[in-house]
């Protein structure tokens, strides 16, 4: 048993607070499974009827992409390297622009379903099936990984069952994802997204009144080093710099964001082009929300432990086992908030998880299964459909079987997640900006950046980079009055559960591995993404792109982009504004996208009076 006996466990309370969470997640699926009729169509159920509104999407686009690596990764990522982590708010805006700019126009105006679709159009079907085969593997296995990595984590600190955990949110997940698709998860992400944001401030509260005010916090935080917001280093070796964060993270996650199913597929179910794009803002402020309460958490935890540090103690395990660990030391006098903490963390694995089982029956049914049985009717695709959701429900689960036996090949899965990322964006940022890029330009690019983005990472598996790269700030146990021989006891593999956390071996290491293999993890994605545009480029004027004659509509076009600024045309652009917006109710495919570029920074105001009445 671990020495967290000495701090506390869980109680009855928090159990109760959690199955709560699990419960109104559980209505929320069987409320849209009859809701208007119920699911009538294949489109009704993966899509929402494309009747989606911005809010709820927006906050559905926040909770997913808010894991619960972000609610025990990112605290524990701060404590250990600094503040240089809050850069990522540059980052975020960056990847929305991008996304809402360059992807969204076109994928919005095709109607497509599957993002993987597009491709066929574009390119050729066998370009579709690696793209769909892809998205298949790389969402499987980590979802495995989203649904073991936090039940591992809180069962070490707080006795949490750890197979009770993953069964129960898995089972609860594929229940909701099955009985009420698309809508079910949207709503219910809405509700985890409070749920998350009510477990954070919970901790910052209560870290703020433990340590009597948030300027200790604040000056702790400034003599321990972790202020380090700006380091300009351009060495592309050195894993977290502006540049390094701020390019590389943005490719990361612009291959998530843009064009990777789970995250497209909401958006493009609003009702019109306007409320996709203004559901990619409204999701900025709410992924800077999460960011700004992660960071702060991790501040607290190094506030309140920078002369005792729990993981040189040897009090947990591993890194992201310091968050639990300071909710149970610092909450314990309150029965419930320990509880609202996991429900928190575990929102945001439910989040992620039943947004993958539901791009992955859309992917399944829209690329595998439409194209090759044409005369399946609707109620039968949908009934397919619900049967998919369930298949990889239990899918997801096993997976999460087989990463506890995976041990230290967990970060190597996650690292594959932005390994395949990079060249699937490079893919789709081919065939949307270059009208002479043709399939056999777009296969050779991807094959070439896949395998590019494959040696680097696999090599920085085998090869860790070493702590002068990482630079980890200094960790003080001077304060503790424990034992050096702790009571706590590590199992023997002891998987690496957190993103961020590797450990260099000794042993003789390549000239390559202090190179090449050290690249930060940020530039894996960057890279693959430019070696498949580079490629697919050479490679498709040499075998003739120039000649092809490629439809507008599958490019971005300056219309696309010149549409935002219609209010320009006046000095008066608020009147403008709501006469571009009559038509907007109209339009089911919403191909005007009115007045834009000034509405993100009105979102307070304008989210239930979308159709300008309120001017």
């Amino acid at each position: 048993m671990s020495s967290s006996s000495s701090i506390g466990r869980f109680n009855v309370w928090d159990y109760v607070v959690f199955a709560a969470m699990l419960l109104v997640s559980a209505i929320i699926g069987i409320y849209y499974a009859f809701a208007g009729g119920g699911q009538k169509t294949s489109k009704d159920y993966l899509m929402g009827g494309r009747s989606m509104t911005a809010l709820p999407v927006a906050l559905s686009l926040t909770a997913s992409f808010m894991s619960a690596v972000t609610v025990l990764g990112t605290p524990a990522e701060v404590y250990r390297f600094g503040a240089i982590f809050s850069i990522f708010a540059i980052t975020y805006a960056l990847v929305v622009l991008c996304s809402a700019e360059i992807f969204l126009p076109v994928f919005y105006r095709l109607g497509i379903t599957s993002t993987y679709e597009y491709l066929e159009l574009r390119f050729n079907k066998y370009l579709r099936l690696c793209g769909t085969v892809l998205f298949v593997v790389q969402t499987t296995l980590y979802t495995g990984i989203v649904i073991y990595a936090p039940a591992l984590a809180l069962n070490q600190v707080t006795g949490f069952d750890l197979w009770g955990a993953v069964v129960a949110t898995g089972v609860v997940c594929t229940f909701y994802c099955t009985l009420g698709g698309l809508k079910a998860v949207v709503w219910t992400d809405v509700f985890q997204v409070g749920i998350m944001v009510a477990g954070f401030s919970s901790v910052i509260i209560r870290a703020v009144v433990f340590q009597e005010g948030i300027g200790h916090i604040v000056n702790d935080s400034y003599y321990g080093g972790r202020l380090n917001f700006w380091d300009f280093n351009p060495n592309p070796l050195q894993r977290h710099t502006f540049w390094t964060i701020v390019i590389g993270g943005t490719f990361t996650w612009t291959g998530i964001y843009g064009v990777n199913q789970s995250q497209v597929q909401r958006y493009i179910a609003c009702k019109t082009r306007f409320h996709a794009k203004l559901s990619l803002y409204i999701n900025l402020v709410g992924l800077w929300a999460i960011l700004a309460c992660a960071v702060l958490c991790g501040l607290a935890l190094y506030s309140i432990y920078k002369d005792c540090d729990p993981w040189t103690a040897k009090q947990v395990s591993a890194p992201d086992q310091l968050m639990p660990y300071l909710v149970l030391d610092i909450l314990r006098d309150f029965p419930g908030l320990p509880g609202l903490f996991v429900a928190s963390a575990y929102s945001g694995t439910l989040s992620t998880v039943s947004s993958s089982i539901n791009a992955l029956a859309a992917v399944t049914v829209e690329d595998l299964i439409r194209p090759y049985f044409r005369s399946l009717s609707e109620k039968k695709l949908s009934w397919i459909s619900m049967g998919m959701s369930l298949f990889y429900g239990g899918v997801c689960i096993a997976m999460a079987a087989l990463a506890s036996v995976m041990g230290a090949l967990l970060q190597a899965a996650l690292s594959i997640f932005g390994m395949v990322g990079g060249p699937l964006l490079g893919l789709f940022a081919l065939g949307i900006l270059c009208s002479f890029a043709n399939g056999m330009g777009a296969f050779v690019g991807l094959v070439s950046g896949f395998a590019i983005s494959l040696w680097v990472g696999i090599g920085a598996q085998i090869y860790p980079p070493l702590p002068a790269r990482t630079i980890p700030l200094s960790l003080s146990t001077a304060g503790c009055n424990i034992s050096s021989s702790s009571n706590f006891t590590s199992p023997t593999e002891n998987p690496v559960t957190t993103l961020f956390y590797t450990q260099a071996k000794e042993y003789t290491r390549p000239v390559l591995a202090d190179n090449w293999y050290s690249l930060s993890y940020l530039y894996f994605s960057t890279l693959g993404t430019l070696v498949t545009v580079a490629v697919g480029i050479v490679t498709s004027l040499l075998t003739g792109g120039l000649k092809q004659k490629t439809d507008c509509k599958f490019l971005l076009t300056k219309e696309d982009f010149l549409s935002n600024f219609s209010w320009s045309k006046s000095e008066t652009p608020e009147k403008v504004e709501v006469l571009n917006w009559k038509p907007f109710t109209l339009a089911s495919e919403g191909t005007d996208n009115p007045a834009f570029s000034h509405m993100e920074m009105e979102v307070s105001g304008n989210k239930d009076k979308v159709n300008g009445l309120h001017i």
